[in-house]
């Protein structure tokens, strides 16, 4: 809960159920979570995952710190940081990403995953990402692949080509 709550400050989306509590609901259509934001945390490539162990517990710790220093309650059925309102999640991130903050490096990697997640889909390949509908690739328009699941572009970006294809380049585009 407390990683889904922090890939909700970093890239908000809409609450899954009226009961979600880690989807903190400040903005419509999906966030992060929904992009698959823990999904890319866990994927080993990332480097970010065994640091996880410890940074969930330093974030619960710096969110009570944070509640304390600025009178709000916490709900204890749930994990610090999913007990903060939006607004004092955003807060507490916003002086863990600062330059200054010792531990700014680690919080930084984190909220550039949870972002990766929803702009690239890094954790999945792409044409599944796109068969899947996910949201984030969506949102930007990503184009559809052609049928037969290649992309193409035959629309030149300068609206010309910048070089002739090299002779031995095969059909699906791929160096001899």
């Amino acid at each position: 809960m407390t990683l889904e709550a922090f890939a909700d400050t970093i890239l908000p989306g809409e609450k899954r159920s009226p009961a979600d509590r880690a989807i903190a609901g400040a903005a419509e259509g999906p966030g992060a979570v929904a992009a698959g934001a823990l999904e890319l945390l866990y994927t080993p490539a990332t480097g970010v995952t065994a640091g996880l162990e410890f940074l969930v517990p330093a974030l619960n710790e710096h969110a009570r710190a944070h509640a304390a220093e600025h009178g709000v309650e916490l709900d204890d059925s749930v994990p610090p940081f999913v007990a903060l309102p939006f607004e004092h999640r955003t807060a507490l991130v916003l002086a863990l990403t600062s330059p200054g903050h010792p531990e700014k490096d680690g919080w930084v990697s984190l909220a550039l995953f949870c972002n990766m997640a929803f702009d690239s889909a890094a954790h999945l390949h792409t044409a599944e990402a796109m068969a899947a509908g996910h949201p984030g690739l969506r949102a930007m328009g990503f184009a559809e692949p052609d049928p037969d699941g290649l992309w193409r572009f035959p629309g030149y970006t300068y609206r010309r080509a910048l070089a002739d294809p090299h002779p031995g380049t095969t059909a699906s585009g791929s160096p001899a």
